[in-house]
């Protein structure tokens, strides 16, 4: 019989290791001592597989019943519980079920090199000896305790605490008759004694809709095979043509707008347009579960479930393949460089800092009130490294957008002199962030080869989209903020004074190979008090519309693929707002109906142009005619495809001046035809353009060019001419 002391601690949940006393244990020979803690029972009695009575348990303290009854060891049993309320129950007891992890699953999360440790922590329904129920396991290796908490029984930490695998600190429990949909989180008490708020699991497949925050029993998604056709698409010489949206302002549904698109709806609206439109990409702004509407997802709690804003996990995979089933592939935003200080997430989540640094120098980030991961634990970077693969291989999106890589990569991102602490070697760089930027990019490389990843990176540090092998951290493309920033300041000026910034608009071209760059127009271009693409433009109304549709045009002629925030592709005028939908009914407006045409067509020539796209990041893809002509704010070049007998010319007028009788160097004779012109009167612009259209070469030599054309240079308005013999 056990003593007293061990049965307290078992009541008041203090007990480090439950299944030293609950459950089955051997007795003398042909019996078994069995041990259950049910708060408000008043009998308890155990039964065989046939239902047989095999003995009455007596009660030792409240709620904590112990008896020999006639069972062989191992032998199934349930329990019947008469509760004080009357009612009757005949219950599976988790304690005599057996380890839920496997040994190798042990050795690798110990060593932290499980890949997928999504498979193994968190909650999984199945089945156990027979039995159906859900496996539980989470990583906390300095509490003194963990329980699993749900609706499943009251919210209760005393009823079912879990084993520790001291091996690796995951604590882990099989819970009979716990299935998908159930309500859950962990119950943590820390060395010192302290119960801490119940936790959100960090595995968690689902969670619920905020500001509730427990997660749900989801089952693991199937894994979706990859596919040799997305994996073209997501080449380096494809055309790959973004538009960045966030779900939950994107379109809202009922008269009030308050209510969001489910998965399916954005699947039967978002889908279709950005097919219409001629996107060959969509990329999300993060999905993964958050507590505040605010951070727009940059803040998530819940790493591994999908929002539930909009539907369930399944419904997310539902999006999924229908954007692959329409041609179009999906980009996530990931955010592995901080997360929020929630009481439900992560933060002192053993009652110890596990997952960020302990030292704020480290471990605070200053700007957005988060924390950082600690990277060099390498639970902790397993941890993301699974998440990543997770969204690659179960639901199976084309890439990953990684957020805020400058931050992850200096220790004194935006921190003052003494307010960071250097790495062992005395620098600034963080080379635990930086490991584990390339072993991300490793793993994705080797297990997702037909996916890819993006790393939003605002620094000169060298090699970012380049191979580990190579020295690189081996993103496959990197957004290009300096050419982002650049040209829009330019843009931001009066014409009048553009000439003597000519420099902005062409200095992208010094650097524009040194990695393979997505040119990106994104959301926070036009947030936070700066003002719609629309608004930052110069000029009355007509010119701020020409000045949008000349720098779409310069946009998808200059090399690097294209992203595109939601609104901008119809000069959305006010600045975006994640509260309330898009302005749609501009498109009543013929001048932003006739943008929103121009991207279109932008994109359709773009896709069908394989001089646009097929060398972006090598110097024999591009070819300036003339970056110099400061005084007529003109820039020319050729983008030239890995067919040497195709090419295309670009043209950029940055005034609102006529610019007659252009003549225009030429790499070799013959017919010169525009085959888009932003200024046509299609697109809301004022019909000027080459004379029938196209132009033929001439022997006079210009811009060091053999040949020459002569053209009629619309203003504020950017011109594709395709070249044919």
């Amino acid at each position: 019989m056990l003593n007293q002391h061990t049965i307290q601690m078992i009541c008041d949940a203090s007990h480090g290791d439950p299944f030293s006393v609950l459950g089955p244990h051997p007795a003398s020979a042909g019996q078994t001592s069995v041990r259950c803690f049910l708060p408000h029972a008043t009998q308890v009695s155990v039964r065989n597989a046939q239902n047989d009575q095999l003995g009455l348990l007596k009660e030792r303290a409240s709620g904590f019943f112990e008896g020999k009854v006639k069972a062989a060891p191992g032998e199934a049993y349930r329990v019947q519980v008469q509760w004080a309320s009357g009612q009757s129950s005949l219950l599976e007891d988790p304690y005599r079920f057996p380890l839920v992890l496997g040994e190798m699953d042990i050795w690798l999360l110990g060593e932290g090199t499980h890949l997928r440790p999504f498979e193994v922590l968190g909650a999984h329904p199945g089945n156990m000896l027979g039995v159906a129920g859900t496996r539980f396991a989470v990583w906390a290796p300095n509490a003194s305790r963990v329980s699993v908490v749900g609706d499943f029984n009251f919210w209760d930490g005393r009823r079912h605490p879990m084993r520790l695998r001291r091996e690796c600190g995951v604590w882990e429990l099989f819970l009979p008759d716990v299935s998908a949909g159930s309500l859950y989180k962990f119950e943590i008490r820390t060395q010192s004694g302290e119960v801490l708020p119940a936790r959100s699991d960090p595995y968690a497949l689902q969670a619920e809709l905020r500001p509730a925050t427990a997660s749900v029993v989801s089952p693991l998604p199937a894994r979706v095979a990859p596919s040799p056709q997305r994996q073209a698409a997501n080449a380096l010489d494809a055309p790959v043509s973004i538009y960045e949206v966030h779900l939950g302002s994107w379109r809202r549904m009922r008269e009030d707008g308050k209510r969001w698109l489910s998965w399916d709806e954005l699947a039967d609206t978002l889908i279709p347009y950005a097919q219409d439109m001629g996107f060959t990409h969509l990329e999300l702004m993060p999905v993964s579960e958050h507590p505040f509407d605010g951070s727009w997802g940059y803040q998530p709690i819940g790493l591994y479930a999908p929002t539930s804003r909009f539907g369930n996990a399944d419904g997310f995979g539902r999006l999924v393949q229908r954007c692959h089933a329409a041609g179009i592939g999906l980009i996530l935003d990931w955010v592995p460089a901080h997360f929020p200080s929630d009481a439900h997430g992560l933060a002192n989540f053993d009652g110890t800092h596990l997952y960020d640094y302990a030292d704020p120098r480290e471990g605070f980030h200053q700007d957005w009130n988060t924390l950082i991961y600690n990277l060099g634990r390498t639970e902790v970077s397993n941890f993301l490294v699974g998440n990543a693969l997770y969204w690659l291989e179960r639901f199976g999106v084309d890439g990953l957008r990684v957020d805020a890589v400058a931050s992850m990569l200096y220790r004194d991102y935006s921190r003052k002199v003494g307010e960071w602490l250097p790495n062992v070697f005395g620098g600034r760089e963080n080379l635990e962030a930086i490991a584990f930027l390339k072993r991300v990019n490793e793993v994705v490389g080797v297990e997702c080869p037909q996916a890819i990843t993006l790393a939003e990176e605002s620094t000169a540090y060298p090699a970012v989209s380049r191979p580990t092998y190579a020295g690189g951290l081996g993103f496959h493309y990197k957004w290009n903020m300096g050419w982002m920033h650049d040209t829009l300041a330019y843009m931001a000026r009066d014409p009048i004074y553009r000439q003597h910034h000519q420099g902005e608009m062409s200095f992208s071209l010094i650097y524009a190979f040194n990695e393979n760059f997505v040119l990106p127009i994104s959301h926070d271009e036009v947030v936070h008090g700066k003002g719609s693409l629309l608004s930052k433009m110069p000029g009355d109304r007509w010119q701020q519309l020409a000045n949008v549709r000349a720098f779409l045009g310069y946009m998808f002629g200059h090399p690097g693929k294209k992203l595109l925030f939601m609104g901008c592709e119809f000069a959305q005028e006010s600045e975006w707002n994640h509260d309330q939908s898009l302005d749609w009914h501009l498109l009543d407006d013929p001048a932003h109906a006739g943008i929103q045409r121009l991207v279109r067509d932008l994109n359709h020539l773009y896709r069908a142009t394989p001089a646009l796209y097929q060398q972006d990041f090598v110097p024999a893809g591009f070819e300036w005619i003339e970056h110099s002509d400061a005084a007529r704010s003109v820039l020319s070049f050729v983008r030239h495809g890995l067919d040497a007998s195709t090419f295309t010319v670009v043209v950029c007028n940055f005034t609102p001046q006529v610019w007659q009788d252009y003549r225009l160097g030429v790499p070799r004779p013959g017919r010169y035809r525009e085959v888009l012109n932003t200024d046509s009167a299609h697109y809301g612009g004022s019909n000027v353009g080459t004379p029938l259209g196209a132009a033929t070469a001439e022997t006079p030599a210009c811009h060091g060019k053999p040949y020459s054309i002569l053209l009629t240079l619309p203003p504020l308005a950017t011109v594709f001419f395709e070249w044919t013999a």
